[in-house]
Formats: structure tokens, sequence, C-alpha cells
């Protein structure tokens, strides 16, 4: 089995190409197979995603794009910016992991998600799609900077207070 080791910085020429869901690129320990049949294994730091493009790296020098898999996706196309905006804000409300472009957004298919956003007077396809969310929508809870953010937020506003 090939072992991948490492994500490259630079580009190189890539010999072969792993595609794999979103599920499967949010995982630093996988087994896989490449596009050629070629059986792999992952080794990647903790806490990476891949993202369409990426290169790996194994240790003997074999290197591999990442490719996202076509899914089940739900993509809401609009015209209407507040809308999609209304939108993002109450997927971004339920943690949903989203991709936002220019014009439209996509998130894992789910009915119940499908539903408030038509219920917001949008127009949902569920399609087979590759899925490319924003960074950062898949931080394990331990290193998430949004805790963080939140924290210091309160330390400023009300650190004054507490020492009179």
């Amino acid at each position: 089995m090939i072992k991948l080791t490492r994500v490259l910085r630079d580009a190189k020429p890539h010999e072969a190409a792993l595609r794999l869901p979103i599920d499967k690129r949010i995982k630093s320990r996988l087994r896989a197979e490449l596009t050629d049949g070629r059986e792999v294994g992952l080794f990647l730091p903790r806490g990476l995603v891949l993202r369409h493009g990426d290169l790996l790296e194994s240790d003997d020098g074999l290197v591999v794009q990442v490719e996202s898999a076509p899914e089940t996706v739900s993509t809401v196309r609009s015209t209407d910016a507040l809308l999609l905006a209304r939108a993002c804000y109450h997927l971004g409300n339920r943690h949903v992991p989203l991709q936002v472009e220019a014009g439209w957004i996509r998130y894992l298919h789910d009915h119940v998600l499908d539903d408030m956003v038509r219920g917001l007077g949008l127009e949902v396809i569920a399609e087979q799609a590759p899925f490319e969310p924003e960074a950062g929508a898949y931080q394990s809870s331990g290193q998430g900077h949004h805790h963080h953010g939140d924290d210091d937020g309160h330390e400023h506003s009300h650190g004054g207070h507490h020492h009179h």
C-alpha cells in the first residue's frame, strides 16, 4: 500500500488522482483507492481539510492530486443577494458546512434544510456535484478559532468590570 504522508506546498507534476467526498477529505487517517485502482493510506497531520487540487506525496515520491468527488448536494442559486445572505445566516446558525459562491450556495443534501431554505423563498436543487465548503467549516472543536475569538471579545468588553 502506498503511504501518503505529506501535503505539498509547491506545485509538482502529479502521476495519480485521489477522488474523495468531503467526509473523507476531513480525515487524516484513511484507506482509499486512487482513480487508477492502486490502494493508498493517508497518514496526514490532523485537523487538515483536503481541498480540490491539493497535492499529496508518498515517502517514495509519488505525487497524487486530490479531487472532490461529486456527491449529493443541495444547491441554491439566486440573483437576490439579500435572500442568499439570509439563507447563509440561517444555515450558519445551525453550523452547516457551507460553500458560498457568487450567486449560489451549496451544502450536503438534507431535506429539513431544503425545506427551511424554500421557506425563505429560494429554490433548492438537489444534484450531484463536488462540495468545497468554506475554510474552517470542519474545524475540530479542540482547535476551533471561533471559541478563542468569543472569549477574547468577552474579556475586552467585560474585563474592566470584574476588577472594581
